[in-house]
C-alpha cells in the first residue's frame, strides 16, 4: 500500500491507537485523521484530541453518536428481539458498524485513500469493521495493524510509545485485567481468570451493576409505552432513545439485572468466553416481547421468531450492510406498525417480570380467551373437526402402520 496518502484512524487515545498512530505515520509515510466516536462508553473522549495533537494530527473528529447508536442500530436490532446464541445480546457487535459508517463518511470527507483500525487478527472486530468498510465504500484500502506488525505484546507497545515518546497516560490505580469494550448497550470483559472457563468471574469485575445478593429487598415497578416497536417514554416521561437507554441501564443496574457470562462462538472459528452487562438490553428485550405478545399476530410473531437466529448471526458476524439483513428489516419494521402500548415492569433481584401489558392495538379478546361463560363468542364444539382434520395425515399413517414406536 505505498500508495497511501492518508488514512483514518479509528482512535481512543489508548496504548493500542496511539501506538498505530505513530506506526502508520512512519511505516506508510502517510497522513493520519483520527476519528474518536462516544458511544456512551462513560469514559472522557475529548482528552483524545490533546494526544492526536501532540503526535502532530491536523485533522481530529470526536463524534457525539449516542443518539445514532440507539435510534438506528440498537432500536432496530431489538425490535426483532435479536439474541445470539440463546443469550447474548449483541452489544459490541451491533456498535460497529456505526463506526464502520463514520469510518467511511470521514474518509470521503477528507479525501483519505485508506482506514485503520485496532482489531486484532483472531477476533470478530476486524471482520465487522471492513465487512462494513467494504459495503460502503469498496475501493477502499483496510490497515489493520495487528495482522501487519511485530508488537504482539503489551510489552512490545510500551517499549514501542517510550522508543517513540508516544504520551501514555499511567494511572495510579491497577489496570483492568481483563480486555473491555463497552456503550451505551452493555460492557463486555474478556481474559485475565475468564480464560479458564471453570473460574467463576470475580464479583469486583462488574462496572454497572450490582450484584442480586445485594440489590434492594424492595421490587421497582417501572412502565415502558411503545410507538412502532420502540420505547418512546418511561413512566410517563417521553425520552430520547439514547436517554430511554441511559434510564434503563441505571434502574437495572441498581437492581442487579444484566449479568452474563457465556461461552460463545466467533466467526473466526474459536470458542471465547465473556462476561457482559447489559441491564438496558435485558429490560428491553423481556419489555419488547411482551408488548408483541397482544399486538402481533400469531404466525407474524413465529416467522420473527424463526428468522432471528439468522438475523442475530448477520449482525454478530459483520454483516450489517448486506442486503439480506437490510431485506430481514424492512420485514421485522413492517411488523411493528401496531406494536404500540404500554408494558409495566417489576424489577427484583436479577429478575425482569412482567405484571402487565396494554395496547389499543391489542389482539387479545377476553371475551373469547375466558374461562367464565363466553355468551357464545367461541363455540368449542367447533374444536372436534378442527383436531380431527389436523390429525388426519396421522390417523392414515397409523392405518398404514407407519406410526410404531419402535
Amino acid at each position: 500500500m505505498a500508495d497511501v496518502k492518508k488514512v483514518v484512524l479509528a482512535y481512543s487515545g489508548g496504548l493500542d491507537t496511539s501506538v498505530i498512530l505513530k506506526w502508520l505515520q512512519d511505516t506508510y509515510n502517510c497522513e493520519v485523521v483520527t476519528f474518536t466516536a462516544d458511544l456512551g462508553q462513560g469514559e472522557e473522549v475529548e482528552p483524545a484530541r490533546a494526544k492526536a495533537q501532540a503526535l502532530g494530527v491536523k485533522e481530529i473528529f470526536i463524534d457525539d453518536l449516542r443518539e445514532e447508536f440507539v435510534r438506528d442500530f440498537v432500536f432496530p436490532m431489538f425490535r426483532a428481539n435479536t439474541v445470539y446464541e440463546g443469550e447474548y445480546l449483541l452489544g459490541t457487535s451491533i456498535a460497529r458498524p456505526l463506526i464502520a459508517k463514520r469510518l467511511i463518511e470521514i474518509a470521503n470527507a477528507t479525501g483519505a485513500d485508506a482506514i485503520s483500525h485496532g482489531a486484532t487478527g483472531k477476533g470478530n472486530d476486524q471482520v465487522r469493521f471492513e465487512l462494513g468498510a467494504y459495503a460502503l465504500k469498496p475501493g477502499v484500502k483496510v490497515i489493520a495493524p495487528w495482522r501487519e506488525w511485530d508488537l504482539l505484546s503489551r510489552e512490545k507497545l510500551m517499549d514501542y510509545a517510550a522508543k517513540h515518546e508516544i504520551p501514555i497516560e499511567r494511572h495510579g490505580k491497577k489496570k483492568s485485567p481483563y480486555s473491555m469494550d463497552a456503550n451505551l448497550l452493555h460492557i463486555s470483559y474478556e481474559g485475565g481468570v475468564l480464560e479458564d472457563t471453570w473460574t467463576e468471574h470475580e464479583e469486583d469485575m462488574w462496572r454497572w451493576t450490582k450484584s442480586p445478593e445485594m440489590a434492594p429487598d424492595v421490587p421497582t415497578y417501572i412502565e415502558l409505552t411503545y410507538r412502532n416497536g420502540d420505547i418512546v417514554a418511561i413512566d410517563g416521561v417521553e425520552m430520547t432513545p439514547a436517554q430511554a437507554l441511559t434510564q434503563l441501564n441505571k434502574v437495572g443496574g441498581e437492581n442487579g439485572i444484566g449479568r452474563l457470562d457465556i461461552v460463545e462462538n466467533r466467526y473466526v472459528g474459536m470458542k471465547s468466553r465473556g462476561c457482559y452487562e447489559t441491564p438496558g438490553g435485558t429490560i428491553m428485550l423481556k419489555a419488547h416481547r411482551a408488548i408483541e405478545s397482544i399486538t402481533l399476530d400469531r404466525e407474524v410473531a413465529h416467522l420473527k421468531d424463526e428468522l432471528m437466529p439468522k438475523y442475530a448471526s448477520l449482525i454478530y458476524n459483520g454483516y450489517w450492510w448486506s442486503p439480506e439483513r437490510l431485506m430481514l428489516q424492512q420485514m421485522i419494521d413492517v411488523s411493528q406498525a401496531n406494536v404500540n402500548g404500554v408494558v409495566r415492569l417489576k424489577l427484583y433481584k436479577g429478575n425482569v417480570i412482567v405484571v402487565g401489558r396494554k395496547s389499543d392495538d391489542s389482539l387479545f379478546d377476553a371475551n373469547i380467551a375466558t374461562f367464565e361463560d363466553d355468551a357464545g363468542a367461541y363455540n368449542q364444539s367447533d374444536a372436534a373437526g378442527f383436531i380431527k382434520l389436523n390429525a388426519l395425515r396421522m390417523r392414515i399413517a397409523a392405518n398404514k402402520g407407519r406410526n410404531t414406536l419402535v
